[in-house]
């Protein structure tokens, strides 16, 4: 796999890394078995890049991956990045306190079995809360203490992520980016690389959507999000399909399949689209079952699409696409 420099903590991470909100929870049923099955395959596929969340199933995912990272002795070869912020003891909003700030972590320590923390990450928090700055300012005392290396925040909209930008101490970004949501390419991109700010993707496919292979009569299990979520009943609704409604994500889909060069799916055709911009730190698609996470990787040392085909694609996007994204962005 190909690697790219982690801004500016200057760390070298594939740049296809494994996200693992699949493995915790709100994906349907993933065996333990499953889990650390599809922790190893991606990791033999070259990954080094996790990413997790102290809410994923209550700490399922982190504990998972603290086993798997232990029994394989892989420690000082992986990138473990978490997110704190949105659990639920004691909840909103005194989670963003200082006492709580720092039990999270320790927290997230213990279940990972780890000295410190590669990244920490604030999940989503209010945004409110955000730009007040005392939540970076308690990850920098964590930092000098050794408890964590770098942090940063996953966000939602583009003004956090250039208020983020702005702070001495953001080491990293996480933002919602594909084919179906471009808005970062022109508004963030040269920010986060003039400020040296690694930017981390998640939801490179969509929730799936940019698989190509749902209809509008696909099922998902009851607690999968792609059920309970995909109009924001429960959390913000462009965590579930890059925030489009499901009927028609599926019919933009469908019309992006002859675009798909030859020899790819339109699953690695996502995934190199956003692998083509040097901002881009790591991808972080999930995977619930090995056979995923190896597909993902390949991705990685696949040829970048044609310019032609990038306008194309941005074409499409704003003609068809951005009048139907919902919630912050």
């Amino acid at each position: 796999m190909n690697s790219r420099i982690f801004g500016k903590t200057g760390k070298v991470v594939g740049e296809i890394g494994l996200g693992t909100w699949q493995l915790g929870a709100n994906w349907g049923e993933v065996t333990d078995e499953t889990a650390l099955a599809t922790l190893r395959a991606a990791y033999d596929a070259g990954t080094n890049f996790f990413d997790t969340a102290d809410v994923y199933g209550d700490g399922r995912s982190e504990t998972l991956i603290g086993k798997f990272i232990r029994e394989a002795k892989l420690r000082d070869r992986v990138f473990i990045a978490t997110k704190l912020g949105r659990r639920g003891d004691p909840g909103w909003p005194q989670n963003f306190t200082r006492s709580a700030v720092r039990k999270h972590t320790e927290d997230s320590l213990t279940r990972l079995g780890v000295e410190a923390l590669d990244l920490a990450q604030l999940h989503c928090v209010p945004t409110d809360v955000l730009v007040q700055g005392e939540l970076f300012g308690w990850l920098d005392e964590l930092k000098h203490e050794g408890k964590i290396k770098a942090y940063g925040a996953s966000v939602e909209a583009m003004e956090e992520a250039l208020w983020c930008c702005a702070q001495p101490g953001c080491a990293a970004l996480q933002i919602i980016f594909n084919i179906f949501r471009q808005k970062p390419v022109h508004v963030l991109f040269e920010t986060a690389r003039r400020n040296g700010v690694a930017l981390i993707v998640r939801l490179p496919l969509a929730s799936g959507l940019l698989s190509g292979k749902m209809t509008a009569a696909t099922a998902f299990p009851q607690n999968d999000h792609r059920n309970f979520n995909r109009d924001g009943q429960q959390f913000n609704v462009g965590e579930t399909f890059a925030g489009l409604p499901f009927e028609k994500g599926v019919a933009l889909a469908d019309e992006l399949k002859p675009q798909v060069p030859a020899g790819m799916s339109m699953a690695t055709m996502a995934l190199r689209w956003c692998l083509d911009f040097e901002a881009v730190s790591v991808l972080i698609p999930g995977a619930s079952r090995p056979a995923q996470a190896t597909a993902n990787a390949a991705a990685s040392l696949l040829a970048p699409l044609s310019i032609e085909q990038h306008v194309k694609l941005t074409a499409y996007y704003e003609r068809k696409v951005a009048a139907h994204i919902r919630g912050p962005y």
